[in-house]
């Protein structure tokens, strides 16, 4: 049987310390953004992006230096599979941009904004699930259920991607409850004609952004919780994976398209962190009407396991894509 992970123990001012510098570099984006909206250059979101990823290895690098292998691990198989899952994001992003004809200038703030939104609801996520893993430990099997069903969900998708954003009730109830305009006025989210103050577009867009991106975080949470049991190391990992999208987006519009087994790869990956999700809570049962409460006698699977199926599912699923594209062009278009 593996060992045990080894907990975390950190002083409250390390959790304080670390959302305050994503805070402040989330606010300095969003208000250097704010003043020069624009369609960022090429080298611009390489830099950028070049940055968030170095800073992610670094935090790894120094998290095995003083937390050890264990957790160092945990964290760069969350971290991947969190970047992995918001890719997937990314072609909601654009068909978003497109239904509400966002233009290019505006893009990046209404990105911005709406990454914020969805990491301040994930971190709403990732507290509850930590309370309910602390206290009901049968929660795994919800989890690994739920992920094996939304693995099978995704796999018979497959490449039929709809070609439109569907808006969901909480957008539908919005724009119904804000008049708004149809033009769109820099950055501002209201603007004021024949004296009453209306929504802009962008109002709505950073609406969809973020609450498109929560329904992303039903998969992906869970998903990171079967990895780790760290709490710290799920709030990092998904800070580092989703402050390095609005980057990502720009970057990869293009390439996003060339990726058709994109869904499949995350099906596998999903499927495969259900099933040790599934393992591990059988390894810990509780319920009384399983095995009487106790224990199952099953392996689990260690995190460099899991990490090394991690990078082999997105390596093989990144280079087939790419090689299916060159060989038949048109499945892009």
């Amino acid at each position: 049987m593996p060992t045990a992970t080894p907990d975390l123990d950190l002083a409250p001012w390390v959790w304080w310390a670390s959302i305050g510098v994503a805070a402040a570099v989330l606010l300095f984006d969003v208000v250097m953004i704010a003043r020069r909206p624009h369609r960022p250059s090429t080298k611009e979101v390489s830099v950028a992006l070049a940055v968030y990823v170095g800073a992610a290895v670094v935090f790894g690098l120094g998290m095995w230096a003083f937390a050890g292998g264990q957790l160092a691990g945990e964290y760069f198989a969350g971290w991947l599979t969190e970047y992995s899952l918001s890719v997937d994001n990314l072609f909601i992003f654009l068909l978003i941009m497109a239904k509400f004809a966002v233009p290019e200038k505006l893009q990046q703030f209404a990105l911005m904004v709406g990454i914020v939104i969805a990491i301040v609801l994930r971190g709403i996520f990732i507290a509850v699930g930590a309370a309910a893993i602390d206290n009901f430990s049968w929660v795994f099997y919800i989890f690994g259920a739920f992920l094996i069903y939304t693995a099978v969900k995704l796999a018979k998708e497959g490449e039929s991607d709809d070609d439109e954003f569907e808006e969901n009730r909480f957008m539908k109830f919005m724009e119904k409850r804000f008049p708004a305009t149809k033009e769109y006025d820099g950055t501002k989210l209201f603007s004021k004609e024949t004296g009453k103050h209306l929504a802009t577009p962008l109002f709505f867009v950073i609406l969809a952004l973020g609450t498109t991106d929560l329904l992303f975080a039903l998969d992906s949470i869970p998903a990171i919780y079967g990895l780790t049991r760290e709490p710290y190391i799920v709030l990092v990992a998904n800070l580092f994976a989703l402050m390095g999208l609005r980057q990502l987006y720009f970057l990869i519009g293009g390439l996003l398209k060339k990726l058709i087994y994109l869904s499949i790869g995350l099906a596998v990956l999903l499927a495969f962190i259900g099933v040790k999700l599934l393992l591990h809570a059988l390894h810990t049962n509780e319920l009384p009407f399983l095995n009487g409460g106790k224990n199952f006698d099953v392996p689990e699977i260690p995190i460099a396991v899991s990490l090394g199926a991690i990078v082999v599912i997105l390596g093989v699923t990144t280079v087939a894509s790419l090689w299916r594209t060159r060989r038949h062009p048109e499945l892009v278009d």
